[in-house]
């Protein structure tokens, strides 16, 4: 499995990539990115299954890349990893076609829940 970790900074991608292995995503190979724009062009390239995207970046958001992916037909599984949770925008995100949203501080069992769903939908 191929996953894109996209967040503007390096030590939450490097907490994330760290949070997925303890997870027991270890043996999958993890690409990032450093914002929407950044990621949008790295999916177009193909071959990923699964984005983990922040909320807040500059030049493109993860929701403005969300919702660039599902324009464009892409139907990876994309999940939230955000430390903003609010119900409003857990709804907005399920709306644009987010799998899941995982609240910062975030735990590898809260990882491995969220996961396990998606990727059971995805197989």
């Amino acid at each position: 499995m191929k996953i894109l970790v996209v967040d503007d900074s390096k030590a939450m991608r490097m907490i994330v990539t760290r949070t997925l292995r303890q997870a027991g995503f270890g043996g999958h190979e993890i690409v990032e990115a450093v914002n929407g724009a950044e990621g949008l062009a790295a999916v177009s390239k193909g071959g990923f299954d699964l984005v983990l995207s922040d909320w807040n970046m500059p030049e493109m958001s993860g929701f403005e890349f969300l919702l660039a992916l599902r324009v464009s037909g892409s139907l990876i599984p994309f999940g939230f990893v955000t430390s903003e949770s609010t119900s409003a925008m857990r709804q907005q995100a399920t709306d644009g076609g987010a799998n899941f949203l995982i609240a910062k501080p975030f735990t590898p069992e809260s990882f491995a829940e969220a996961l396990k769903g998606v990727l059971a939908i995805a197989a």
